[in-house]
C-alpha cells in the first residue's frame, strides 16, 4: 500500500493555517473575556494628588492626575479665549463632557475667536457622526480614516495627540482624551503650560495643520520664536515626514540613568532596543520600576505585553500592577532630574507609527512632583514577582506564546 506524500509547500501551508486558526481562537476568547469583564467592572476609585505648578525657567508646568480637575481648567481657558484656539484630540466622546467642550468651542467661535479643531476619525467611529457637525465658523480637520495614497509609514499613522492652545498664552498636552469616563474613572496624566514653552506646543499644532493646507484649507501663519526654552522640549512624531524623536528621547534618558527609572504606561510592548536599555539599566544597579494596568481597556495589548514579563523580572525590573482603575498615563521620571509627560505609549504604534507629542523636562522640581505622583500611584498596586509569574497556568503560557508573532502589529 502506497503512503500518500505531502509536499513541503503544502505542509508549510497547513502549519501556517493551524497557527492562524489557534491565534484567531485565542483572540476571540480574549474578546469574550474582556466583554464580560467590562460588564462587571465597578466604578473606579484611586488615590490622587491635586494639580500643582512648578516654575521651569521662563515657563510654568502644572501637572494633573484627575480628569475633572483638568477639564475644569481647559474649559475655563476656552471660555476666556480672545483671539484663537487650537484644539486637537484623539477621542472625543459625544457624552456630557464631550458636549461641554463642543459648546465651549462654539461659544468661543460665536464671540469672534478663531477656532481650529482636529480629531481622529478612526478613534471616533463609535461616536454619532451628528456630534461632529460643527458651525462653519469653526475650522475642522478630520484626521482621515484612510489616508489618500498608501506610502508606508507616511500615510498610515493615527493622530493620537491631545493638545489645547489658547491665545498663545496657555497650552495643555498629555494622555487625557475627552469624555465622561476619563473625568472620574481613569488615572491619567496631563500638563498645563504657560510662558515661553507655549510657542512650541502651538507650533506643533500649526505644523500638523499646515501639512494638509491647500485650496480647501488655508494655512496658518507660521512665526518663529523670539526665545529658546532650554529646560523644556516638545517632541512630536510626524509620520508624514518619517520623523520619530520620542523613541530616541526615551532611549537617551534610560541610557543616562544612574539611580532610578520610574515609568507609568498604559500599554507596554517595548521594542528590542528599549527592552535592552531597561535591562542594562537594572543590571548596573538602577532601580527600574514600571507601573502598568492590572487590567487595561485593551485585553489583547495586555496579553502581548505579558510576553516581556519573564525577561524583565529575571533581570531585576520591577513590575507594579495598578488596581481598581485604568491607568492611561504615558510618563517617566529619571534620577530626580528628567521627566516626560505626553501621548506616546511604549509600543510600536506610538513610537514608530502615530502622530504623538511629548514634553521633555530637565528640572528637579518637576521630577520631585512626578516622583510624588509615582509614590501615590504605588500605594495602589500589587507587585508582580518572578515567583508569582512562574506559577501561572500552563494554558496561559501557551496563549502568550501563540500571540507572540502579533507583537510587531502593536
Amino acid at each position: 500500500m502506497r503512503v500518500p506524500t505531502i509536499s513541503l509547500v503544502t505542509l508549510l501551508k497547513r502549519i501556517v493555517q493551524a497557527v492562524v486558526a489557534v491565534q484567531g481562537a485565542t483572540l476571540l476568547a480574549l474578546v469574550v473575556v474582556d466583554h464580560r469583564r467590562k460588564k462587571l467592572r465597578k466604578p473606579a476609585t484611586f488615590p490622587r494628588l491635586p494639580p500643582r505648578s512648578v516654575t521651569v525657567g521662563s515657563s510654568e508646568v502644572t501637572v494633573y492626575t484627575y480628569g475633572e480637575d483638568l477639564y475644569r481648567d481647559m474649559l475655563d481657558a476656552i471660555s476666556q479665549a480672545k483671539s484663537r484656539i487650537f484644539f486637537e484630540t484623539f477621542i472625543w466622546k459625544g457624552d456630557a463632557v464631550g458636549q461641554a467642550f463642543k459648546d465651549a468651542l462654539i461659544d468661543a467661535a460665536n464671540r469672534g475667536v478663531k477656532v481650529y479643531v482636529v480629531f481622529d476619525e478612526f478613534a471616533n467611529l463609535v461616536v454619532p457622526r451628528s456630534f461632529f457637525v460643527l458651525p462653519k465658523n469653526i475650522a475642522v480637520r478630520r484626521h482621515p480614516l484612510i489616508a489618500s495614497g498608501f506610502r508606508f509609514p507616511r500615510n498610515t499613522g493615527r493622530d493620537h495627540r491631545k493638545v489645547l492652545v489658547v491665545d498663545d498664552i496657555v497650552g495643555f498636552l498629555g494622555g487625557y482624551n475627552i469624555g465622561s469616563l476619563y473625568a472620574t474613572d481613569w488615572r491619567d496624566t496631563h500638563a498645563r503650560l504657560t510662558g515661553d514653552i507655549v510657542w512650541d506646543v502651538q507650533n506643533a499644532f500649526i505644523d500638523y495643520w499646515n501639512l494638509w493646507s491647500g485650496r480647501r484649507r488655508a494655512a496658518l501663519p507660521d512665526f518663529g520664536s523670539a526665545s529658546w526654552q532650554p529646560e523644556i522640549r516638545i517632541h512630536r512624531n510626524m509620520p508624514r515626514n518619517v520623523v520619530y524623536p520620542i523613541r530616541g528621547m526615551y532611549l537617551n534618558a534610560i541610557d543616562r540613568a544612574s539611580h532610578h527609572i520610574y515609568m507609568t504606561h498604559a500599554y507596554f510592548i517595548p521594542d528590542t532596543d528599549i527592552l535592552s536599555a531597561l535591562i542594562r539599566a537594572a543590571r548596573r544597579g538602577v532601580d527600574v520600576r514600571i507601573i502598568i494596568p492590572a487590567e487595561s481597556n485593551h485585553i489583547v495589548a495586555d496579553w502581548l505585553a505579558r510576553g516581556f514579563y519573564n525577561q524583565l523580572l529575571r533581570n531585576g525590573v520591577r513590575l507594579l500592577l495598578y488596581q481598581g482603575a485604568m491607568v492611561h498615563a504615558k510618563t517617566a521620571t529619571i534620577d530626580g532630574q528628567w521627566s516626560t509627560i505626553g501621548t506616546a505609549n511604549i509600543d510600536r504604534i506610538s513610537l514608530q507609527g502615530n502622530y504623538e507629542i511629548n514634553m521633555e523636562v530637565f528640572n528637579p522640581g518637576v521630577a520631585r512632583q512626578m516622583e510624588e505622583i509615582f509614590a501615590i500611584d504605588s500605594s495602589n498596586i500589587v507587585e508582580l514577582t518572578l515567583e508569582d509569574w512562574k506559577r501561572r497556568h500552563a494554558m496561559v503560557k501557551f496563549s502568550e506564546t501563540v500571540l507572540t508573532p502579533l507583537r510587531p502589529l502593536l
